[in-house]
């Protein structure tokens, strides 16, 4: 006898990838779930039975909610204190979405979706489904309400803007190991030289406090500029464990499928720097210290093998 899923068990069965959807067009985890549960409010209220393809109806309100978020999160960062980043989600997040592919893993790599937060709301929503979820331009259009001609301009555009950004190497987990290693023992070192020799010449560091934590809203740019801010940051200091309540304990992990370092007090994740990778060395240096966008990440920590231990204490 056949089982009759629920229509429930029909929505909790595209959550993950709804919810993967959501990550990408929002960069932010809350934001992401607040779009997700909105759909799910939207799908009890309609009569599911006359609905013939419930993934494409679910895809369609949650891509309408999301462009509805970032046309108003547009100027909600204008009163943002210092420079907004994404959220960064550690390795094995179900929210990161598929990673079969080279397209589904760049289109949720840090780097990129930094660069997705200068297009515009269509335009990223058009990326992100192609790109990261192979729809087809045809089923694109009708989520959008836009023609398929219009739809392949938009991706067109869209994929062009993306692609004039720096081209990141993509690393398996042991080569991410081996870069934050080799980055820490260079920050930590108390000289600038070495940092300088793993950092592009036109390197840039950032960094996003949400106001809650220093952070400098204008990036510093040029290898020695931010090695110079480097030694600094990575130098322990009574004022810094103030502000994160403890010692940080730094490890090496993966973030958004890239190299990264996570700061951690006491089981709660402090900070996460992201280092985005290229041939020619590591070109940019960005750190989310925003407590509300490490919620998650504390959670996720909480799962996860921590290896062989921390790699120094700040």
């Amino acid at each position: 006898m056949a089982l009759i899923m629920s229509d429930v068990d029909r929505f909790e069965a595209a959550r993950p990838r709804l919810e993967a959807i959501a990550y990408r067009l929002l960069g932010s985890s809350g934001d992401a779930e607040d779009a997700v549960q909105e759909t799910f409010l939207r799908w009890q209220a309609a009569d599911a039975d006359r609905i013939e393809v419930p993934e494409a109806w679910l895809t369609k309100v949650l891509t309408n909610l999301c462009l509805n978020q970032l046309t108003s999160a547009r100027a909600r960062r204008e009163t943002y204190v210092g420079r907004w980043l994404p959220e960064p989600l550690l390795a094995g997040d179900t929210m990161l979405g598929p990673a079969d592919t080279a397209e589904q893993r760049e289109s949720v790599s840090y780097a990129v979706l930094v660069l997705l937060e200068r297009l515009s709301p269509k335009e990223r929503a058009v990326y992100v489904l192609r790109e990261a979820f192979d729809y087809p331009h045809r089923e694109i259009a009708e989520i959008l309400d836009i023609t398929e001609a219009a739809g392949q301009q938009i991706y067109h555009r869209a994929k062009k803007h993306v692609a004039e950004g720096k081209a990141r190497t993509e690393v398996d987990e042991a080569a991410a190991r081996r870069i934050v290693e080799e980055f820490l023992a260079a920050a930590t070192s108390g000289r600038t030289e070495p940092l300088v020799r793993l950092l592009t010449q036109d390197a840039v560091s950032v960094g996003d406090g949400g106001g809650k934590i220093p952070a400098r809203a204008k990036a510093f740019e040029g290898a020695h500029a931010v090695a110079t801010f480097l030694r600094g940051l990575f130098k322990p200091s009574d004022a810094k464990r103030k502000y994160v309540g403890g010692a940080p304990d730094v490890y090496a992990t993966t973030a958004n499928g890239g190299p990264a370092i996570v700061a951690v007090v006491d089981g709660r994740v402090v900070g996460i720097t992201c280092l985005e990778v290229t041939a020619e060395g590591i070109v940019a240096v960005r750190s989310q210290v925003n407590p509300d966008k490490l919620v998650r990440a504390t959670r996720r920590w909480a799962a996860m093998d921590h290896g062989e231990g921390p790699l120094h204490t700040l």
